[in-house]
């Protein structure tokens, strides 16, 4: 499953999502919304107006969610 971190710069819930992907040992790729209009687009046209935003197969959510990252690493 290819596990997506939709964040942008000095974002600290980003940082607290991929520091505890890391802990888990999730493989994930980061796209920098600030930085990839896209992007940008694919997460507004989600409903999501923060960062955060991981999409894991079919699953999304946004902010900090220690517990879908958990349910990824099981």
């Amino acid at each position: 499953m290819t596990i997506t971190v939709y964040s942008k710069p000095a974002c600290v819930q980003c940082t607290a999502t991929t520091r505890a992907m890391d802990r888990q040992g999730i493989t994930y790729n980061i796209v920098d919304v600030s930085a990839d209009e896209d992007a940008y687009a694919l997460v507004q046209g989600l409903g999501y107006r923060q960062v955060p935003v991981v999409i894991a197969g079919e699953r999304h959510w946004a902010g900090f969610r220690p517990d879908m990252i958990g349910a990824l690493a099981s």
